[in-house]
């Protein structure tokens, strides 16, 4: 079979690539032409388009590209068509995948969605185009499932592919803890991981505050795990100015000796509690693109660990409460409050729990599989 594969983001590139290496052993001759990332580039060998390039957040960078997203629209319509792939398989990012769903539906090929829109968060109406132009979707959120159902239509949870992508981290030849602080020139203090996102405006609005606080905790360290397809440049600034170390490419063993992280709202915030790393999870973002999602989304909480369990699990500083007194407040509970710290490990055990063990990819790759050959 023939896959043709787009994610936007490096959480969509991680379980991308892991997909695709399941789809290879359900499926020993398949071809791939993908839309992503370092990751799924190495894993199909037939990288198109890196999202770093096509890949925009926020009212004002999407209207300051329109003509650069309406290029990146009439080019991956052309190259799925000329390439006739047997399925186009969308991850996540679903501004950019819906359209491209909606385009190519006349065309003779399967459409799957792997990692649902956050439908049940903002603009419910979107699940009537889901329904239309979606032969099937994979699902990694366990009340998403039930959601769809109100709405009529079955989709498949598989469970959460994070899972897979940190069990295949663990099966590997692991870094020991002096090794890593010798090879990144750290201190052997403890440390406090920051992640500040994966694209440049996050990074810009969350990075300021977080290396900040690093003057105000001398006996930890702060490193700054950076994002793969951010150049380093955009964290020099920060480095020079503040007490603070960056590293690419070993967030996970980052996360592994980390006392404490604070972390920008997204996957990471998932990824470290898989860790169990107590965390404090950030968001601020322009006021005017925040006032207009604020009225446009209807959830509780923005971390998706909070999501999952239906309460507030980790702090979440948004806005105006993400500001380096609130932040030195709630760092203070999770490096000194024992009973605080216990609670959200002992709540991480119950959401890891919720997610329905490794496998997601491989139960995403024989769904699909299996569905094109009709069985």
């Amino acid at each position: 079979m023939k896959y043709y594969i787009i994610a936007g983001e490096a959480s969509g590139d991680l379980h991308g690539s892991n997909l695709i290496k399941a789809l290879k052993k359900e499926d020993s001759s398949a071809l791939f032409r993908v839309w992503g990332g370092d990751k799924m580039g190495r894993a199909s060998g037939e990288l198109v388009m890196h999202y770093r390039n096509h890949s925009f957040m926020g009212l004002f960078p999407v209207l300051w590209n329109l003509q650069t997203i309406r290029k990146n629209f009439r080019m991956v319509k052309k190259d799925i068509i000329d390439y006739k792939p047997d399925a186009l398989i969308l991850i996540d990012y679903s501004g950019f995948n819906l359209r491209v769903a909606k385009m190519l539906k006349s065309e003779s090929l399967k459409i799957y969605y792997y990692i649902s829109p956050q439908v049940w968060a903002w603009r419910k109406n979107r699940v009537k185009l889901i329904k239309k132009v979606i032969d099937r979707l994979f699902s990694i959120l366990p009340f998403e499932k039930e959601f769809y159902n109100r709405y009529d239509f079955n989709v498949d949870y598989v469970g959460h592919p994070l899972l897979d992508a940190i069990e295949d981290y663990r099966s590997e030849d692991i870094v020991e803890k002096d090794v890593f602080i010798s090879k990144n020139r750290l201190s052997g203090k403890p440390l406090i991981a920051l992640l500040p996102g994966s694209r440049s405006q996050e990074i810009n609005a969350q990075l300021p505050c977080m290396a900040e606080i690093s003057t105000k905790f001398g006996e930890y360290e702060f490193v700054i795990a950076a994002a793969p397809s951010m150049n380093e440049e955009i964290y020099s600034p920060f480095v020079a100015k503040y007490p603070v170390k960056l590293i690419k490419d070993q967030t996970y063993d980052l996360l592994r000796f980390s006392k404490a992280a604070i972390v920008t709202s997204g996957t990471a915030t998932l990824e470290t509690a898989l860790f169990k790393v107590p965390q404090v999870v950030c968001y601020k973002a322009g006021s005017l693109s925040y006032f207009i999602v604020k009225n446009l989304v209807n959830i509780s909480f923005i971390s998706i660990v909070n999501l999952i369990m239906g309460e507030q699990v980790i702090k979440e500083l948004i806005q105006k409460d993400m500001n380096k007194k609130m932040l030195e407040t709630e760092l203070n509970l999770i490096l000194h409050d024992d009973s605080y710290r216990d609670r959200m490990t002992g709540n991480y055990n119950k959401l890891e729990s919720m997610l329905g063990g490794p496998g997601a990819s491989a139960r995403t790759a024989k769904g699909m599989y299996t569905d094109l050959l009709g069985l």
